[in-house]
């Protein structure tokens, strides 16, 4: 959280991570228009919007998801334009996306699948394999996972929440500069989002510079990972910023008070896109 003195936790005043004037079409259809957002470092800031606001086609778009055309703005990453680079050489520069829906890789086991990201993620630096396993075998326990798992085929079999600590573990091996978590907690029960959500404070502990951006709809994993700033995302653009305030606004009355106080129309909001 914001400390007193006005710094955050990360207690670098430099920016991390820096949106301005994201405008993005999914097949010749406007979604986003406008999206301006800044992270510096240690800083974790949510976003929240119903359905169809927009969340999901930014962390999309911001991965550099082909489906997604960007037609203005700029996207950095401490300090250098990352738009025109490839997925995986945003990867390179330490950008991390966890899905929303995480793809099976049949044939590829988790922990080889692992070992090769964190490979390529290091600039091909040689892996001590003793040291990986070690490490992979903290984080796996650390969220609960069997030693089992790191055979398994990625996503392959898993359940939801399986789907889930298993992003989370990639956010943990790779450790990257900025994490952009789209729904870690849809689709858990309460113990699974406890667990997902040590699993994000963990990484924050171990690097306390790294930027997190969570994307979710409910309250209930902000009760253990704690946002310095949360943002409404309305018609593909970010309407509202604030603190645990307007958490709790939000838990309590929901959407319609932010849009009456903002002057959109609740009729208007819901038809503008079915984009997500």
């Amino acid at each position: 959280m914001t400390h007193s003195n006005g710094t955050t936790r990360g207690g670098n005043s430099a920016l991390l991570f820096e949106i301005k004037d994201l405008h993005v079409s999914v097949e010749g259809r406007e979604i986003l228009r406008g999206v301006d957002l800044s992270i510096r470092p240690g800083e974790v800031h949510a976003l929240m919007g119903r359905n169809g606001s927009g969340k999901s086609t930014l962390a999309n778009a911001l991965m550099g998801h082909p489906k997604y055309a960007i037609t203005r703005g700029t996207v950095r990453l401490d300090g250098e334009d990352i738009l025109g680079l490839r997925p995986d050489d945003r990867a390179k520069r330490g950008l991390f996306l966890a899905f929303q829906n995480p793809i099976a890789i049949p044939g590829v086991g988790t922990g080889n699948f692992l070992r090769a990201a964190v490979k390529a993620t290091r600039g091909g630096e040689a892996i001590n394999a003793l040291q990986f396993r070690k490490e992979l075998a903290e984080r796996m326990q650390a969220l609960q996972m069997d030693s089992a798992f790191a055979t398994r085929a990625l996503n392959e079999g898993f359940s939801g929440g399986e789907k889930k600590r298993a992003e989370m573990l990639q956010l943990a091996m790779l450790k990257p500069r900025m994490a952009i978590l789209d729904e870690p907690d849809s689709g858990l029960d309460i113990d699974a989002v406890r667990i997902v959500s040590e699993g994000i404070n963990a990484v924050h502990q171990q690097q306390p510079d790294t930027g997190v951006l969570l994307i979710t709809h409910y309250q209930r994993i902000l009760n253990y990972v704690r946002p310095d700033i949360v943002h409404v995302m309305v018609k593909g653009r970010i309407v509202e910023s604030g603190g645990e305030e307007l958490v709790q606004e939000l838990e309590s009355a929901g959407y319609a008070p932010v849009l009456r106080r903002l002057g959109i129309e609740e009729e208007e909001e819901a038809s503008a896109t079915n984009g997500r």
